[in-house]
Formats: C-alpha cells, structure tokens, sequence
C-alpha cells in the first residue's frame, strides 16, 4: 500500500485501513464483514475558521480609501472623471461585506440581479447548485452599487456581467466577468494602498461582515440565513467576535 506524509496522521490512517480492509469483502475472499469497520478514528471539532478578518475600523478605511474619481490623463487641469475601476472595487468589496456573499456568487452577478423590490434595492446571488438568493441591500452598498453601474454606462445591459474585467492600462472595462483570481489581486493591492498589513482574501469580508453584525447584536440565525448557510455551526466559524476579548485579556499580563 503507496504511504505518504498523510497515512502517519491518526485519522487518515485509521480511513486507509478501512478502505484496505473493504477489498477482500467486496470480491468475496477472506471475510465477509469488514473487521475495521466499527473502528473509530480521533475526532475534531473545528470551533473557529482560520479566515483573516478585518476590524470595523479597517473595513471602512478600506472602502473610504479607494479612489472614484481622477484627473483625465491627458489634461491635468481639466474637471475630475469617474474612476470606472476604483468604483468597481468599492463595489465589490462592499457586495461582500455587506452580504456575506461569497466570491463565486458575486463574480456570476448579471447587472439584472440588482433590482427593486418594494421600494428599494435588493441584490440576486446565484449560490452553488444553482441556487439564487435575494438579499436586500445594505444603504452603503446600494450607493456604491449604483454608483459604478451609472458610471460605467451598464444600466440598461440587464443580462451583462456586472463585476467585469478591465481592459489594460485604459482604464476602460470589458463584456467580460472577473474571475477570482482577479478579484483577489485586485483586494490585496487595494489593501496594500490603505496601508492594511493583515493578509486578507476574498473570503475575508464574509467573515468581517458577519462578524460585524453579531457585534452590532444581530442574531446568530438571521446571519445563517443571509449567509445562506445550510447550519449555524458554519456561521459561527465565521464569528470572530472572541478575538477581541482574547487580546483584551492577554493585554492584562503586567510585565
């Protein structure tokens, strides 16, 4: 049997011996029920998720710091344009803060998956299996939404990409989606420029956003539902609210 680094840990081996074991009862040879069968390997529980998460005050000086408007390249002295890629950004960060959408939802989003419903805007997020969940829009991310969809000249293109690629170097965008790799270039060079040190990814604005409402005395099963999560447990990993207490009380070590 091929051994690898992952056979010496307990629960893999322990899975092995079972798969080992399963061979001679299928073809009918040495027994007939798998003697490793009722062995139970270490469990773990997972409590916390190892995401990067920002604080309040971080997340808002990233969305504050991205520029929206700039100068035209070619006439410094004229007015100040839209900055169709800095609004871009802005909305895209702010769609996954504001609800706890995951990259692979926000990237499939069509200018039609923003939309009003009883007198105000509400966002469309097509989740794995192909799911759709509406979610209605935070008054931040409804500005920054409409904001770049105004700006980029797209209202009117309901089944166009709405998170879309950029041409190089002009500035201009393309019919294009993004893709996540994209995206998360795009998130760490802009954290970069707010002057944020943490090593966040696209995953970490889920886990600010949740993070931030379970502060703000939201409840831990309206976060599951407009994180669309099948248990709370998986919210909860997103909860990083006992950072801060943890490092409140380390802070007491008086040497």
């Amino acid at each position: 049997m091929p051994c690898d680094h992952a056979s010496y840990e307990p629960r893999s081996a322990t899975a092995r011996w079972c798969r080992y074991f399963d061979i001679p009862c299928s073809r009918e040879a040495c027994w007939i029920t798998n003697p490793a069968h009722s062995v139970r390997g270490p469990r773990y529980t997972v409590k916390k998720g190892k995401t990067p998460v920002l604080t309040v005050e971080e997340a808002h000086a990233l969305l504050e710091s991205i520029p929206i408007t700039k100068k035209p390249a070619d006439d410094t002295e004229a007015a100040e344009q839209p900055d169709l890629l800095g609004l871009r950004d802005r909305a895209l960060i702010a769609m996954m803060v504001y609800s706890f959408a995951r990259i692979g939802a926000v990237i499939q989003m069509k200018v039609g998956d923003y939309f009003v419903q009883g007198r105000r805007r509400w966002v469309r997020l097509h989740e794995k299996g192909g799911k759709e969940h509406d979610v209605p829009c935070h008054h931040r991310l409804d500005q920054c939404l409409h904001d770049y969809i105004e700006a980029a000249g797209i209202a009117d293109d309901a089944d166009g990409y709405l998170f879309r690629s950029a041409r190089r170097k002009t500035g201009q965008l393309t019919t294009n989606p993004l893709f996540q790799q994209d995206a998360h270039r795009i998130i760490r060079r802009r954290a970069k420029a707010a002057g944020i040190e943490t090593r966040i990814g696209n995953h970490t604005f889920r886990a600010t956003g949740i993070t931030a409402y379970l502060k703000n005395s939201g409840k831990l099963e309206v976060a599951q539902q407009i994180a669309n999560h099948e248990s709370p447990r998986t919210t909860k990993l997103y909860d990083r609210r006992q950072d801060e207490i943890s490092l409140d009380e380390i802070e007491r070590i008086a040497i």
